[in-house]
């Protein structure tokens, strides 16, 4: 009993509500920290499929809260419309922010091209008032700090 643009805005939202589902399941095991999904570059098609999945998402939403926002105004505009008028609202406005972030997911496609980098470890500062000039370390504090040196 619908109208058309309804049905149309209402199956759009779902779709872009099951892609982004699937894009972030995507994009867990497309990351470089888990486990799961093989080598690095298997992981890296991974995200970039699920760079692609939230774009298409993002373009089902956009599409839906457009739709439904050019219908409410091109009856809001319209003098001869009789029946009740609506405005734009906040879920709207939502609607195309979240819209737009996951199109901003197009990052996630460009992960095929990351390079890889290798962990050497923290390197350590020390300042030349503690530095040992000698060839034996010694193992005792230095002298010149005492219990109010931290505080």
């Amino acid at each position: 009993s619908l109208t058309g643009y309804i049905q149309a805005c209402r199956g759009l939202m779902i779709s872009a509500v099951c892609l982004g589902f699937f894009g972030a399941v995507f994009g867990l095991v497309g990351m470089k920290c888990t486990k799961v999904g093989g080598s690095d570059q298997t992981k890296a098609k991974i995200a970039c499929l699920a760079g692609l999945i939230f774009i298409l998402s993002g373009l089902c939403s956009m599409t839906s809260c457009s739709l439904y926002a050019n219908r409410i105004t091109s009856e809001f505009f319209d003098p001869s419309f009789v029946a009740q008028k609506y405005e734009l609202g906040a879920a709207l406005f939502i609607g195309w922010a979240g819209a737009s972030l996951c199109i901003i997911a197009v990052n996630g496609c460009f992960s095929l091209f990351r390079r890889g980098y290798a962990y050497n470890g923290a390197t350590s500062v020390m300042s030349s008032r503690t530095k040992v000039h000698n060839s034996v370390p010694d193992k005792t504090p230095p002298k010149h700090f005492d219990k109010n040196a931290y505080v």
